[in-house]
């Protein structure tokens, strides 16, 4: 069945259309590696970092070749937004009220037994450090329960674009954007949750690790778009983690 749903897609692919016109207009250098670990049928949680307000547009990209659609997990504001929302519901993206998430953690599951690719940013939120925050453990436990794989991945260059605390620059041209995909994991329902969820956070940060090392491109001049530990000035993972404790004050 195309794109591996057996729900109606009267959003969806529109909406592939306008990102992928985006991507011409801007001439954006995007390269995709590791596609072959996206199954072609049956459930799979897509496990990635989070640079970006954009991200999910390109770990949804990174299961294209297996002709796959992403349903990714988001806070339930951008459901309720005038503009995304009307989208997100006809994507069939999950809600997530962080007060309640039992909820999305049960869709989550459905979607994944009835043969769905679901969409998790185990950090929760944005890293500012550009690299792999503390994971929460729902996308192990989620895949565990569900019998599917976990895939790790890593998405780079996106934050040039739009990401927390700086303005945005998507008008950007010529960016070029990595999606490494890595070899699934398959957590057993016995396993535990915290041991499966910290390999996944290593293998994530070994993906990030790679695309960095690996990116075409070196800041000209202010390299607020590299972590601290490759000469950028972006914050470290600890002064990170005192501005995302202000911002939530």
């Amino acid at each position: 069945m195309p794109y591996g749903s057996g729900m109606a897609e009267i959003v969806y692919p529109p909406v592939l259309v306008a990102a992928h016109s985006m991507f011409r207009a801007l001439d954006m250098r995007i390269r995709i590696d590791g596609a072959e670990h996206v199954p072609a049928d049956g459930g799979a949680v897509l496990a990635s970092n989070h640079v970006s307000y954009l991200d999910f547009i390109f770990v949804g990209l990174g299961a294209r070749r297996a002709r796959r659609l992403v349903r990714f997990m988001a806070k339930q504001e951008v459901f309720a937004h005038r503009i995304s929302g009307p989208l997100m519901r006809g994507m069939h993206h999950i809600p997530v009220d962080r007060n309640a998430g039992a909820a999305a953690y049960e869709h989550a599951v459905r979607f994944l037994r009835d043969g769905e690719v679901v969409g998790v940013f185990p950090e929760a939120t944005i890293s500012r450090s550009f690299t792999v925050k503390e994971c929460k453990s729902g996308a192990a436990r989620m895949a565990a329960e569900a019998r599917v794989p976990l895939i790790p991945m890593a998405v780079w260059g996106t934050q040039r674009l739009w990401t927390k605390g700086r303005p945005r620059a998507l008008g950007t041209r010529h960016v070029p954007v990595a999606i490494l995909i890595g070899e699934p994991l398959r957590p057993e329902p016995d396993d535990d949750p915290e041991k499966v969820t910290a390999e996944m956070r290593a293998r994530m940060q070994e993906l990030v690790d790679r695309v960095q090392t690996d990116y075409p491109e070196k800041p000209s001049q202010d390299p607020w778009w590299l972590p601290s530990h490759l000469g950028g000035t972006a914050p470290t993972p600890e002064e990170a983690a005192v501005l995302d404790a202000g911002k939530a004050r």
